[in-house]
């Protein structure tokens, strides 16, 4: 009987669930893709640089989303058990045991967490097999011809965590209900939460708030002086400030409204009321919507700024794609194949750790650096053009330095001799063939040819350790695009999660807010109207959260600025991408809102 109970308050809230569905399945989906990543031993194994860092970047992408998950479902569990709680209440009058209530909830919590979980992992192999087959191939460069798009242990671990969230959840609302009172259960959608106006209340939670943001943001700015209390610091600031802000200015403008001659225009003060119903409950939703507004839309902004700096940190590493040492015919080669635009070659001579070089040869042909000033550049968001300088014997024989780096061995000590010097020295000569290409992109397969020519039998040792640019952009591959893969998705999940959570909160009372718009009809108010009501309504709640989400961003990008070169750079494209899809998500919950209000509602002739 629970069982069949169970299935058909599921089945009754279809659409409700629906909106749960959508929030946990793109999360978990999102999640097994990562531990697929991370985790996959054919993915692992058949990397040529052994995807460490990346397995961990992937990594601790699932612990964040862990975490925003766990919210998640204590929120939307929360809600589904508002909705529910008259029903539960009805069946207790009935004569139903609070013990058996409460079973029937942890069996509906179940069975919601198990069928989006397995949805979502289904979702998860579809994007595991397609965009990370993208990620290896496009961003990260890799081989995939042995990669398991489906991986039992990533399943297992996906299936087990959601449905050990699920259970931590059902818990906690069995007993939150179970020690609700019958009376409470039946009447508690109806009672309202209105405000009241208590200006020096109001004003020192608008103080508290402000401060404690600006707290936030002036940690987040300063975030090396505070080492690591620095990010605890700014979150709980930040959460605490942001209900503040809401709890004060929100209800503060809701009621000054009221009072105002605007709100007798229309239906405005219906409006205004509607906000008022529940006033109290939506500041708490408002503020862990702005948190995860801030989060989503930080992660694409920040991901998207690793790609963007991945070319730039690549080519200001090195002035050369690649030195080898005492390269075959067969190399130089396939190097004159490749669209170079410079190649130069230096006779050397290694007697013991040191490695000794004729000056001369840097005086016919200036061996180069590149100029560090495109640092300062980016840092500014100015468009960067690489420039090289060239150091002539005299500056080398003085300051070798700039040679270490083209040394296969970084102990080797290095010296710049004249010419009757480098006779005297009893080692063989060998030589230092440099040279650099036009786009190391678009070379790639062909360099990865040349360095398996090179070393066939140590290739991939080589590969990441070779001198020069290609070993840098192999290390930027892993680290800025598996940072760039994993912002955009836990933006997308965040945005899934923080979107399910305001939908929820606006639509588990439209039920209860049907009746008021019947009588608005009955009354004459014309549908045109009432629907410019609930979108201004709606546009309000969705609105507020995201401004301040988007103050949070900016303020929080500072965290990254030793990471990025220009944290600010170009923003306007992760910010208009995540508005657009944060609009959409606001006209599906006025359409959804409009569908359980409207539809039924005539006007009596």
């Amino acid at each position: 009987m629970l069982r069949k109970l169970a299935f058909t308050g599921i089945k009754s809230r279809l659409r409700d669930y629906l909106v749960l569905f959508t929030g946990l399945v793109i999360s978990s989906g999102v999640f097994y893709m990562f531990e697929a990543l991370a985790t996959n031993p054919q993915f692992l194994k058949s990397s040529t640089n052994g995807m460490s860092t990346a397995s961990f970047i992937f990594q601790f992408g699932s612990v964040l989303l862990t975490v925003i998950s766990l919210v998640y479902i204590f929120y939307a569990n929360s809600f589904l058990l508002s909705m529910r709680q008259h029903d539960y209440g009805i069946f207790m009058m009935l004569g139903a045991k609070p013990s058996k209530i409460g079973h029937l909830i942890l069996t509906e919590t179940l069975v919601i967490g198990l069928i989006s979980s397995v949805v979502g992992v289904i979702l998860g192999c579809i994007l595991t097999a397609s965009l990370g087959s993208y990620l290896m191939k496009n961003i990260l460069q890799n081989d995939i011809a042995s990669f398991q798009a489906v991986y039992l242990p990533a399943i297992l671990i996906t299936l087990g965590l959601y449905l050990v969230l699920f259970v931590i959840a059902g818990l906690i609302n069995r007993r939150k209900l179970t020690k609700t009172p019958i009376l409470e259960l039946l009447k508690k959608d109806s009672q309202p939460n209105r405000p009241q106006l208590k200006p020096i209340n109001q004003i020192i939670q608008v103080i508290l708030g402000v401060g404690s943001l600006a707290i936030g943001y002036y940690v987040m700015a300063n975030l090396i002086k505070f080492t690591e209390l620095g990010i605890p610091i700014a979150l709980v600031t930040i959460v605490l400030g942001s209900y503040f802000l809401f709890n004060a200015v929100f209800v503060w403008l809701v009621v000054l409204l009221k009072k105002s001659k605007w709100a007798q225009r229309g239906i405005n003060n219906f409006t205004l009321s509607q906000l008022g119903f529940r006033i109290r409950n939506y500041t708490k939703i408002l503020a862990t919507v702005s948190i995860l507004f801030a989060l989503a839309l930080g992660a694409i902004t920040v991901g998207m700024g690793f790609g963007k700096d991945m070319d730039l940190y690549t080519q200001g590493t090195s002035a050369y794609t690649m030195g080898i040492k005492d390269p075959s015919r067969a190399v130089k080669k396939k190097v004159a194949d490749l669209n170079t635009e410079k190649k130069v070659s230096y006779v050397q001579k290694q007697r013991g750790n040191t490695v000794y070089y004729l000056k001369d040869e840097f005086n016919k042909k200036p061996f180069q650096k590149t100029d560090n000033k495109w640092v300062k550049e980016a840092s500014k968001g100015k468009n960067v053009n690489i420039s090289y300088k060239n150091y002539d014997g005299n500056k080398l024989q003085k300051d070798p330095s700039a040679l270490y780096s083209y040394q296969q061995d970084f102990e080797n000590d290095v010296k710049v001799v004249s010419g009757d010097e480098f006779k005297k020295i009893q080692a063989p000569r060998q030589e230092l063939y440099l040279f650099r290409v036009k786009d190391i992109k678009h070379n790639k397969s062909d360099l990865d040819q040349i360095v398996k020519t090179a070393y066939p039998k140590n290739y991939q040792k080589m590969r990441t350790g070779i001198p020069g640019e290609y070993s840098s952009y192999l290390a930027a591959l892993e680290i800025f695009g598996g940072f760039e893969f994993m912002g955009f998705f836990l933006g997308i999940a965040f945005l899934a999660m923080l979107a399910s959570c305001l939908m929820f909160k606006i639509l588990s009372g439209a039920n209860s807010d049907k009746h008021r718009y019947e009588m608005l009809n009955k009354l004459g108010v014309r549908r045109k109207v009432l629907r410019r009501s609930i979108s201004r309504e709606i546009m309000v709640l969705y609105a507020l959260p995201g401004i301040l989400g988007i103050v949070h961003v900016l303020f929080g990008l500072q965290l990254f600025k030793t990471l990025l070169l220009a944290p600010y750079r170009g923003i306007w494209l992760p910010f208009l991408i995540f508005i657009v899809l944060y609009l959409i998500y606001y006209l599906i919950t006025v359409k959804l809102y409009e569908r359980i209000v409207l539809p039924d509602v005539k006007i009596d002739k």
